[in-house]
């Protein structure tokens, strides 16, 4: 409000209260009140946003990683050639296959692929012993490797959150029997779960993502049930108790947003490391079969022929050292932005 009339009437006993008459004030408009950016409201995602992307490696894993998924949805149909075609000719009988890398990008070399026939022929990673495009293999064999991480680690996040959640909630002979469970099943090494998935199921897709289902929930479980521990005895959730809310209510209304900023975190190391799995049992011969690939089974494809093609092992390997470098970014990017420090603020 701003004074209508400048002039005050003087008030003629000392102490006594002005009484403002009609016509003395009137309400500002069409005035632009500025407000201080610095502290202005914001919300917590938008705070998240911020310091997110006020890091720079974060950022860059950001970027890295959009950059590779965004090839292995595009990359295997940029070209004419399959991912499991086979690049030949047949002379006199005879079938040439392209094995090596394109004389327009590396020049000649003393193997088929410098053979006139293949002049025409652009491989941008050459081809593998079988005359393969490596082009292909590798961003298909990229999207294999993600569909395998994202597939367990959204199925891993649903089980591990549910039985870390109710074990923490419920406490007592709940969480001493679920938690010499956790303890069993994490004492089990790896390599002797999947060598027993190998006698009951085929090899491919399906014995890695029930190999990883069956060790990659423990990790979340127990950042599940440490929140839980913690939140359980906040004021709202006493008082959710207190108005008669079920303990299913509770535990998935409640708690469960609240502990969200951790879970991410946790998530975003979790891809990396079940990207990590897959190309480790694909490499020791337990993962994905011919003629389909992995980054893990490229791996292996490559170093079997390292002396002969040892460019055919390098664009498995980069992919895969990008993308874990990626994550990892992320997931640190994720962890400041959700509890940032002091100085951050």
């Amino acid at each position: 409000m701003a004074i209508k009339n400048q002039k005050i009437p003087a008030v003629e006993t000392a102490g006594a209260a002005y009484t403002p008459v009609p016509g003395d004030f009137e309400p500002l408009r069409d005035r632009d009140i500025q407000t201080d950016a610095n502290f202005a409201s914001q919300g917590y995602w938008k705070g998240v946003a911020v310091h997110f992307f006020r890091n720079k490696r974060a950022v860059v894993g950001l970027v890295i990683v959009t950059i590779i998924i965004i090839l292995a949805i595009f990359g295997p149909v940029l070209n004419s050639y399959g991912y499991k075609d086979i690049v030949s000719v047949s002379v006199d009988g005879k079938q040439i296959v392209a094995r090596g890398i394109s004389p327009q990008i590396a020049g000649l070399f003393r193997n088929e692929a410098s053979n006139p026939l293949f002049a025409d022929r652009t491989f941008l990673f050459g081809t593998d012993d079988l005359g393969r495009d490596l082009w292909t293999r590798t961003w298909q064999g990229a999207r294999i490797s993600l569909i395998i991480a994202f597939v367990t680690i959204i199925i891993d996040m649903i089980i591990g959150l549910s039985f870390g959640l109710i074990s923490g909630y419920f406490g007592g002979t709940v969480d001493g029997v679920m938690q010499r469970f956790v303890e069993i099943a994490n004492s089990v090494p790896r390599l002797v779960i999947v060598s027993v998935l190998a006698i009951f199921m085929p090899k491919g897709m399906g014995l890695v993502i029930v190999a990883l289902l069956l060790t990659e929930w423990i990790g979340m479980s127990k950042i599940a049930r440490a929140e839980m521990l913690k939140l359980k005895e906040q004021e709202y959730v006493l008082a959710s108790r207190t108005l008669g809310a079920r303990p299913m209510h509770i535990i998935f209304k409640e708690i469960l947003p609240n502990t969200i900023g951790p879970i991410i975190t946790q998530v975003m190391f979790s891809i990396p490391t079940a990207i990590f799995t897959e190309a480790f049992l694909s490499f020791v011969g337990v993962g994905i079969v011919l003629p389909q690939c992995s980054i893990g089974s490229l791996i292996e494809d490559g170093f079997n022929n390292i002396t002969t093609l040892p460019y055919q092992i390098l664009p498995p390997i980069i992919v895969l050292a990008l993308l874990m470098l990626g994550f990892n970014f992320i997931g640190d990017g994720f962890r400041e932005a959700l509890a940032p420090k002091l100085e951050d603020m």
